[in-house]
């Protein structure tokens, strides 16, 4: 007899999921920063300061207030969709992965994530284990 799992529910959207991996690539396209001098402005540095990282960079902001404002369970599922996509286990190792993240969980959630390399791409490999896409979705709308 086949021995049937259901898919693990989510406390959080995958439209949410799906903001949140496109607002991290916004942040990932960026570079260290650079000085080109007092007397320097962006235009006249080709505009290169816009893909600086910044420690006030705007991007950074909206993605932390955007994770902090996210509830308890929210932020616990996003930390294992995180730690499923990068690997760490399979969609049937879903109750000991959240397990382990709610144990885990912390005042630092966002910061946690976005000293992450490759965010967007963790979360959006572990929307495909649900059959779900980013592409599904209009991010301007959100």
């Amino acid at each position: 007899m086949l021995k049937f799992e259901a898919t693990p529910a989510l406390s959080i959207s995958p439209e949410k999921v799906c903001f949140i991996a496109a607002k991290a690539r916004e942040f990932d396209a960026k570079d260290i920063a650079t000085d080109f001098g007092e007397s320097s402005n962006a235009t006249d540095d080709g505009m290169r300061s816009v893909l600086e990282d910044m420690p006030d960079d705007p991007v950074v902001q909206e993605l932390r207030s955007y994770i902090n404002a996210l509830s308890l369970d929210e932020q616990i599922d996003l930390v294992t969709l995180v730690w499923l996509g990068r690997g760490d286990g399979e969609l049937s190792d879903w109750q000991e992965l959240r397990a382990e993240a709610a144990r885990a969980h912390n005042e630092r959630t966002a910061q946690y994530l976005l000293g992450m390399p490759l965010l967007a791409n963790h979360l959006e490999d572990a929307l495909s284990a649900f059959g779900r896409s980013c592409e599904e979705f209009d991010m301007g709308r959100l």
